[in-house]
């Protein structure tokens, strides 16, 4: 009873005692402050505008409404239009300072669902983990609870005397910070690569060699990947000259957002605060060099040094650089793993992510901006989307994981993999025709695809 009571006041005390703000160094030396209540506002040390007053007809939509539904009819005030990032917390905060009911509080669960929870999470090793059935039975909760319970299964908890409510604090504020208005970067997304990077860290090579520091990171990493996206992908925000696409220079754009962001959250509930402070610094900064790896337009990179070192057989996983390398893979994998999922998850998510991409497109459209590639409803279908997106991205970086690590999980994602696609072929009886076309343009075929796909930024990922 006293640990339902002390988690029930925690929760209630994350959403009215937030004030202040939270401030990080770029490595371009400018503050962002994000204010956590209220009016979102970037200030700069050097000048930077804290609303662009750009002319483009885009930068008159509130990026909150994107993805919305219900609340997506009414009109916008117009001294709330020009709000950048403030996303889930500003609807949140400002629902409860109305009085409002939140739409998916985060209720202790009765006892009949936390059983089969329970029992579901006795098999979270398994990659037929149901993470869509898991979010269902943690009434919208699959991120903090399992998050929670990989940090406890590994003995992370204890060995880095993390206190209980600060840590339940984080994640609930981590989850919140996903925008359930995305069909798919939200954050059963989250839980779901934070579940795959879990498969790929009980892997022997892994398992024998990572240090408890290493495994944190990894789930740390995994679970605020994609912290505060937008469902947008980069070329959009730089097209529509998105305060962030100037902040980070049109390079990584979303995934240097994710990053400090969660550098934000680990400070404002100071999980941290009992290491030393090179420690803390240490995993910030590592935590970065993971999420950053995710940027699918830096694929090749990571893939061509990948292969070097399988070719050259000189990974050496008693090396700390080799060995955080290893975890950057990993969640490359993790992150795009979809398609090695048995079909009937993997169908979904396909649905999903394509979901997203089409609605972007009709953005797009009805800003009388350039589709982005993939995004046109009208010129591409979910199987072709997804194909190409299988063939060009995930089949060469799982055959590469699997030369690193040949395991019978290996086998198994490749082996749904090859199913998959198989699956999705038969439902786009061109696909085999326009890949004779393509075998008549010598070049044509290996390189146009591949660069529409990464062309996509972080969108995917």
């Amino acid at each position: 009873f006293y640990g339902t009571l002390l988690y029930c006041t925690m929760i209630l005390c994350i959403f009215h005692t937030r004030r202040g703000a939270i401030s990080y160094d770029s490595s371009d030396q400018t503050a962002l402050y994000i204010r956590m209540l209220g009016d979102v506002r970037v200030r700069s040390q050097v000048g930077f505008e804290p609303e662009r007053r750009g002319s483009h007809p885009y930068l008159g939509v509130d990026f909150r409404t994107l993805h919305s539904r219900a609340e997506s009819a009414g009109s916008i005030p117009a001294r709330r239009v020009r709000r950048l990032f403030s996303f889930q917390r500003h609807l949140l905060s400002s629902r409860l300072l109305r009085g409002a009911p939140h739409l998916n509080p985060l209720h202790i669960l009765d006892e009949d669902y936390c059983g089969q929870a329970k029992c579901m999470l006795e098999k979270v090793g398994s990659w037929n983990f149901d993470i869509f059935l898991f979010d269902r039975l943690t009434n919208g909760n699959s991120l903090v609870f399992l998050t929670f319970n990989l940090l406890n299964q590994y003995g992370l908890i204890e060995l880095f005397q993390l206190d209980m409510v600060k840590l339940r604090r984080f994640l609930v504020l981590v989850q919140e910070d996903y925008h359930n208005q995305n069909p798919y970067h939200n954050a059963v997304h989250a839980a779901d690569v934070t579940q795959a990077m879990h498969c790929y860290l009980r892997e022997p090579k892994l398992a024998q060699s990572l240090t408890s520091f290493d495994i944190l990171l990894g789930l740390l990493a995994a679970a605020t990947h994609d912290l505060d996206h937008p469902g947008v992908n980069q070329p959009f925000l730089i097209k529509t000259n998105h305060y962030l696409a100037a902040l980070y220079r049109n390079t990584s754009v979303l995934e240097n957002h994710h990053w400090r962001s969660a550098v934000g959250l680990l400070r404002e509930t100071e999980l941290f605060s009992n290491l030393p402070a090179e420690d803390s610094l240490s995993i910030e900064r590592q935590l970065g060099s993971l999420i950053l790896a995710t940027d699918i337009s830096r694929q090749n990179e990571y893939l061509s040094r990948f292969r070097t070192h399988l070719d050259e057989n000189d990974l050496c996983l008693g090396n700390a650089s080799h060995r955080h390398f290893v975890l950057q893979m990993a969640l490359k994998c993790a992150d795009i793993c979809n398609p090695c999922r048995p079909w009937e998850l993997s169908k979904q998510w396909s649905e999903k992510v394509t979901e997203e991409f089409f609605h972007q497109g009709d953005i797009e459209k009805k800003h009388k901006l350039e589709i982005s590639p993939l995004c046109d409803s009208e010129a591409n279908t979910i199987a072709s989307v997804q194909i190409g997106f299988m063939t060009y991205v995930v089949e060469p970086l799982f055959a590469e994981w699997a030369r690193f690590s040949d395991t019978r999980l290996s086998q198994t994602m490749l082996g749904h993999l090859g199913l998959n696609k198989a699956s999705w072929s038969a439902m786009e009886p061109e696909a085999s025709g326009s890949s004779e076309e393509g075998e008549s343009e010598p070049g044509r075929a290996t390189e146009e695809p591949s660069s529409r796909v990464l062309s996509q930024g972080s969108q995917e990922s």
